[in-house]
């Protein structure tokens, strides 16, 4: 008999035991007849900003309209530099675009694949005025180090936490570090909508209230409008999704790292997996490994039934649309660009699912 697909991700069986709230949660969002910046995202506002562990949490549109928000806000003069990784998802660095500042890379450590430290203080200069971190792949970036070259410098710090929904290091939560915590709710993440969504998470309550204005035309009454803003507003109805899916993203979390664990015990060595560190808890939204060969064992999973993802196939520095705005090598992103590869590790996959993928891998 052959063996039934193992898919990459199923967003159906993902939502599956949401179902009969979501339904439940719409009906009563077409009874009230408010479907814009009403009591729904109110409530998962705060209950996201409990979670987390912080003060405040403003819903947007999106995880990129978090990022240029937050960005926003500080006013920079137009040409300042922000630090990025060097491998981040391309979203990252066309928010720092769309904010009129200009990107500088700096390459990630090659064991955990954020950011590394070290090479952040290699590109402060005269013009650098923040650090938008990446919390790649569901593992927090070593924030004490990271704080402590802030502080000396007097950056601002960006958390993009797109990935990191849940995610701790030394037992704080992603999103709570820096001035600014930017989440994307797209839904293939751990804590994910069934559309676009994004959040603000921050401590400053001035800034949150200049961010709830920006986020809706730049007015905080209606037809008076203080700034300049967007339109940019989590939908009430997704808000209400997301509230029922936070009550068991801690569940969500457990389990992907339970198939992670599968992976990081079974899986021989001849693939680099992911570091584990007790000063992190990692939520895995990605569990990737390395290969010199990821195509020819890609081809070779599939083959077998098996999809496989690549994050992210291209650097963003050999982005056609960035080609001419990134300058620089950057050899240690080019390597994770070019060996890595996304294992299925979803809340609809079971434990024989990643056993499976474990038996073909160590036979190839």
């Amino acid at each position: 008999m052959t063996p039934i697909p193992i898919e990459y991700e199923n967003l159906h069986l993902l939502n599956a035991p949401f179902f009969d709230e979501y339904k439940q949660c719409f009906a009563k969002s077409l009874d009230t007849g408010w479907f814009i910046l009403g009591n729904q995202v109110k409530s998962f506002e705060e209950e996201f900003a409990a979670y987390c562990g912080i003060n405040h949490c403003a819903g947007v549109a999106s995880g990129l309209d978090a990022l240029i928000l937050a960005l926003k806000v500080f006013n920079f003069p137009t040409g300042s530099e922000v630090i990025v990784p060097s491998n981040t998802y391309i979203a990252s660095i066309l928010a720092i675009y769309h904010s009129g500042l200009v990107p500088v890379l700096a390459e990630p450590d090659i064991h955990t694949y954020n950011i590394d430290p070290a090479k952040i203080e290699e590109c402060i200069t005269l013009k650098t005025k923040a650090i938008l971190v990446v919390h790649l792949y569901g593992k927090a970036c070593n924030m004490e180090a990271i704080l402590t070259i802030a502080d000396r410098y007097d950056l601002k710090v960006v958390e993009d936490c797109a990935q990191s929904h849940g995610a701790m290091f030394k037992g704080k939560k992603t999103g709570t570090f820096g001035d600014f915590g930017a989440f994307s709710f797209y839904p293939t993440k751990n804590l994910g909508a069934l559309g676009d969504g994004g959040a603000l998470t921050g401590n400053n309550s001035s800034l949150m209230a200049m961010v709830r204005a920006l986020r809706n035309y730049g007015s905080t009454e209606k037809y008076i409008n203080e700034y300049i803003g967007i339109n940019s507003r989590l939908d009430e109805i997704q808000a209400g999704f997301l509230s029922i899916k936070l009550k068991k993203l801690d569940l969500i979390n457990h389990h992907k790292r339970k198939l992670a664990a599968l992976y990081q015990e079974h899986l021989k060595d001849d693939y680099i997996k992911p570091v584990v560190h007790s000063d992190y808890f990692d939520v895995y939204h990605i569990y990737a490994i390395r290969h010199p060969r990821r195509q020819e064992i890609r081809e070779y999973l599939s083959k077998n039934g098996v999809i496989t993802e690549i994050h992210y196939p291209v650097p963003p520095h050999h982005q056609k649309a960035l080609k001419d705005h990134l300058k620089g090598h950057f050899p240690i992103s080019e390597e994770i660009h070019r060996t890595t590869l996304s294992l299925p590790v979803s809340f609809c996959h079971t434990e024989s699912q990643i056993e499976r993928v474990i038996e073909l891998l160590n036979a190839f």
